[in-house]
């Protein structure tokens, strides 16, 4: 089996590699691996201005269940947030998981087709997302499509 120098292979890269190995190892062992974290937090923080060496010296020292925040854009924690995969994610997701904790400034919303091709992406802050959805039960898509579009596929 031959190796692949990763140093010498873009950030880009690897994420595109990644992403196209899930539905092999899918059709093989019948359970595609949960990359939806790394993928994500990878892309939210592309999508606030991170480059993908500043996002990763600013994951230095971190592990996949540091509390709070994903990573830090300027001087804000971002904590990222997906709604899942599905082959019709528009119409499949009616319910989005709700923070759980304000610790964090911004949060973003991401929403993927079944190919991670990144379909929408919203932005809250902290205070506001806790004073629209505090006493909500359960968020749905429409409640985060009111935060600040950062993505939207046409």
């Amino acid at each position: 089996m031959s190796t692949v120098d990763a140093s010498t292979v873009t950030a880009d890269t690897l994420r595109t590699t990644l992403v196209a190995l899930v539905p092999e190892w899918e059709k093989r062992y019948g359970v595609a691996p949960f990359i939806t974290a790394a993928v994500s937090e990878y892309d939210a923080a592309r999508l606030v201005g991170h480059t993908p060496e500043t996002f990763s010296l600013d994951c230095v020292g971190r592990t996949a269940v540091t509390r709070g925040t994903d990573f830090v854009a300027t001087v804000f924690g971002i904590r990222s947030k997906l709604v899942g995969l599905a082959e019709d994610p528009v119409r499949s997701f009616t319910w989005v998981p709700k923070a759980t904790n304000y610790e964090w400034d911004r949060l973003v919303w991401l929403l993927y087709d079944r190919e991670f091709q990144l379909l929408e992406a919203w932005k809250w802050c902290v205070a506001d997302f806790q004073s629209s959805f505090d006493t909500i039960k359960r968020l749905s898509p429409a409640h985060m499509r009111t935060g600040r579009r950062l993505h939207a596929r046409v």
